[in-house]
This record gives structure tokens, C-alpha cells and sequence, in this order.
């Protein structure tokens, strides 16, 4: 009985496994200016501070669409976070410095609804980044919207 109802609530052991845990990562290499669609900039310095242009929230704070911009720290660590073992960089704003909003609303929920969705992005954030080795090098990403349905969110590395 406990199994049926763990499937059927979602509760599966192991259902995120596939995420790769990376390891080996050293902080030189998230040194640097790191980009997405949309305008959106993250650098992070040697010092362990950050600066964020328009980045959006993560899981289903993305559903809320405001974008991010500020300032704060960064840290690469091996602590549990995330959906995957091994390393990870938690980016934190501690300093918002503006709050805009992804375009266009979505009609079909302001239709529904009778009213716009979107918030301003909170005073101060902080996001749970993954690790992915890639042939170009690495990559940072998170999980959007509903993390179940794997909505990844890259950011690449300016060369």
C-alpha cells in the first residue's frame, strides 16, 4: 500500500539519479561572465562576489516571471542542494537592484484568472546551480517551472 501510494504521489526513490553528479570542479573555473537569453549576465569573481543581470527564478519561482537584478556572493561547494550529488554553486543576490518581468503575459492565465500573475522579484535570492561537463567546457544550469518536467535553464560561460 505504502508503495502504490509513494508512485503515486510522485515520491519515487532514485527518480532524479540521471541528474550527473560532476566533481573536480575547481573556483577558476566559475570565475567569469556567464550568460543566457534575454539579457541575462552572471559574474562571479574571484573574490566570491556577484553581480547579476536579469536572471530568472528557479523551479516555480520562474512561473511568477520576474527577472532579477543585483548584486551578492557565490561559492562553490559540495554541500547537498539541487537535484544531483557532487558540486554545486549556490548564487545568492543580497542586494536587488531591479525587478522586471519576462514578456508577454501569459493571455490564457490573465483570461482565466482575470488578472496578471507576475510579482516583483524578491529583495534577495538564491539559486541552487548544476554542474554539467560539456565538450565546450562547463555549464551552469537549474530546473524551471515544474522540476519534474526538466525545463533546463543554461547559463554559458563567455569566452
Amino acid at each position: 500500500m505504502l508503495l502504490a501510494l509513494l508512485v503515486l504521489s510522485g515520491c519515487v526513490p532514485g527518480r532524479y539519479a540521471d541528474v550527473p553528479a560532476v566533481t573536480g570542479v575547481s573556483a577558476a573555473e566559475i570565475v567569469g561572465t556567464w550568460r543566457c537569453i534575454d539579457g541575462t549576465e552572471v559574474t562571479m569573481r574571484a573574490d566570491g562576489t556577484a553581480g547579476v543581470k536579469q536572471l530568472d527564478g528557479q523551479d516555480f519561482d520562474f512561473d511568477r516571471q520576474w527577472r532579477m537584478s543585483g548584486t551578492g556572493t557565490w561559492e562553490l561547494t559540495d554541500r547537498p542542494m539541487g537535484w544531483s550529488d557532487g558540486q554545486h554553486v549556490s548564487l545568492s543576490v543580497t542586494r536587488r537592484t531591479s525587478s522586471a518581468w519576462r514578456e508577454p503575459v501569459d493571455a490564457a492565465d490573465e483570461a482565466a484568472f482575470g488578472r496578471d500573475f507576475r510579482e516583483p522579484a524578491p529583495d534577495s535570492y538564491t539559486w541552487a546551480l548544476e554542474l554539467e561537463r560539456r565538450e565546450t567546457g562547463l555549464a551552469l544550469y537549474f530546473f524551471y517551472s515544474d522540476p519534474d518536467n526538466r525545463n533546463t535553464y543554461y547559463l554559458e560561460k563567455t569566452r
